[in-house]
């Protein structure tokens, strides 16, 4: 079994021969004489096990092991000393340590104990790795346990540690800087500065200063030395946020920085270099923002190295639920209210609503409807007006829309379709459909062609997305390209 071992032991000759024991058993050992030099070591890489004297000549192992507890958790620790006492090996067990051996100590106590703390140290891992395969309801900050959300955790684990730099995507309200911070929070760098910088909230003569910082009168108001963005990230994170609203002059400057690591203050010939990753995030489609000339080509490939879409609430399955329902534990306890739950027809809207302003906007509401009311429970009617209204709303024109000739299989369709759209109006939309349309008795047409005003009826109001169709359709994507081209096939030969 190989591994790694940093052997922390005042004395030289002790030193030696731990030293040898812990390569008989396929360790690959650095040896330090002080806590200084294990500290220095820690701080350059981290090693499967550490072995620790307690009485240091520069400090005691008792104090290194807080700070590798605190900075390292998951690493190893066995303690040595040969002042043992009970109190001892009781506060060291308490600190952390995984076990405590008193010197002089034999090859083969030293051999168990090494053993035991690598299959521990194995196990954890295989719970750490099984949990992390599981479905997560939330991770740093999201709440969703949705396919799409998943793909967003499992991406986010994957790049954390990386110095790559991720461009986010999505709508307004999706949650791109708590995507950012969870780029930042899940790597090496989460003890670090996270900066975050607005590029559409700053004035155009100011982002250079925001970015790069000035010098004390390097423009009209500069009446003292600031540090930009860049500086204060040193060593952490860089979010810029909406950067395709970024002046084309001063994305040049970025991606040289970016390039480099080296950038000038404003008013200032010197350079400043600095360790940033970069985290960068947009609500526009990004190559169509090079391609129309108003986004750096070059930038845009240095930047969009790690991309992370993040879906729209509307997309989401079950998950605009999970977090109306933790909202509305948060904002009931800050504003000392009693809410617990919804109403049944209240989780029907929330479920169904699209939420066009997607978290942000359900922030908003649950929110509202807190203040604004009182009770235990969150009722439909509480719910803004037009949420309620939309719902009835948009069932009956989809109904006018896909009853059309009334086939049993467009019913079956149309019923499917309202029945994930608006469940509560179902039953009433339908007889006032078969009713308003004489659907009784009318010529039969042939199947694909119900087939195919059905499918185009979805994707108009789905305003032309095929893939969110097709789900509200429970049929594959692929499946209406396919479809698409069999009845292109079909027109084409009866012109013919």
């Amino acid at each position: 079994m190989e591994f790694t071992a940093l052997l922390v032991e005042d004395s030289a000759s002790m030193g030696a021969i731990y030293s040898a024991y812990l390569r008989n058993e396929g360790a690959n050992v650095t040896y330090v004489q002080s806590g200084a030099g294990a500290l220095i070591e820690l701080a350059r890489w981290q090693p499967d096990l550490l072995i620790l004297d307690i009485q240091l000549p520069d400090m005691s192992g008792m104090d290194i092991l807080m700070t590798v507890q605190q900075r390292y958790p998951d690493m190893s620790i066995i303690m040595i000393t040969a002042h043992a006492s009970i109190d001892l090996a009781v506060d060291a067990m308490r600190a952390g340590a995984f076990d405590f051996l008193v010197k002089p100590f034999d090859a083969k106590r030293l051999s168990i104990t090494l053993r035991n703390a690598l299959k521990q140290r194995q196990l954890i891992h295989l719970v750490a790795n099984y949990e992390n395969s599981l479905p997560k309801p939330s991770f740093h900050g999201f709440i969703g346990d949705s396919l799409a959300m998943q793909a967003v955790y499992k991406t986010i684990d994957c790049v954390a540690s990386s110095k790559a730099s991720v461009f986010i995507t999505g709508e307004s309200g999706t949650g791109k800087e708590v995507c950012a911070q969870a780029v930042h929070d899940s790597g090496g760098r989460k003890n670090k500065p996270f900066i975050a910088l607005n590029c559409a909230a700053i004035p155009k003569e100011l982002i250079e200063s925001e970015i790069f910082g000035h010098v004390k009168g390097a423009f009209t108001g500069a009446i003292s030395n600031r540090d930009g963005a860049a500086t204060q990230a040193h060593g952490g994170t860089l979010f810029l946020d909406e950067i395709c609203e970024m002046d084309l002059d001063l994305q040049s400057k970025l991606l040289r920085f970016i390039q480099t690591g080296v950038f000038q203050r404003v008013g200032c010939s010197q350079e400043e270099c600095v360790d940033v990753r970069f985290v960068s995030a947009t609500n526009r489609r990004p190559w169509i923002e090079v391609t129309e000339g108003r986004f750096r080509e070059d930038l845009f490939y240095r930047l969009h190295v790690i991309p992370i879409e993040l879906p729209p609430l509307r997309l989401r399955n079950n998950d605009s639920l999970l977090i109306a329902q933790q909202l509305l534990i948060d904002y009931s306890k800050e504003e000392r209210k009693h809410f617990t739950s919804f109403d049944n027809k209240a989780i029907e809207i929330i479920t169904h609503y699209a939420w066009p302003g997607n978290v942000r906007m359900l922030q908003n509401v649950i929110r509202q409807m807190v203040v604004l009311n009182d009770g235990e429970v969150i009722t439909s009617r509480m719910l803004p007006i037009e949420m309620q209204q939309e719902n009835g709303v948009k069932a009956k024109k989809i109904t006018s829309n896909l009853f059309v000739h009334g086939d049993s299989l467009n019913m079956h369709h149309a019923s499917s379709l309202l029945q994930r759209l608006s469940p509560h109006v179902v039953d009433r939309t339908l007889d006032d459909a078969q009713v308003g349309r004489g659907l009784i008795g009318e010529e039969i047409e042939p199947l694909w062609k119900s087939e195919k005003r059905i499918i185009e009826n979805a994707i108009s109001h789905c305003d032309g997305n095929i893939p969110k169709a097709a789900a509200l359709l429970d049929i594959n994507a692929s499946t209406i390209y396919r479809k698409r081209q069999s009845w292109a096939q079909v027109l084409s030969s009866n012109v013919n």
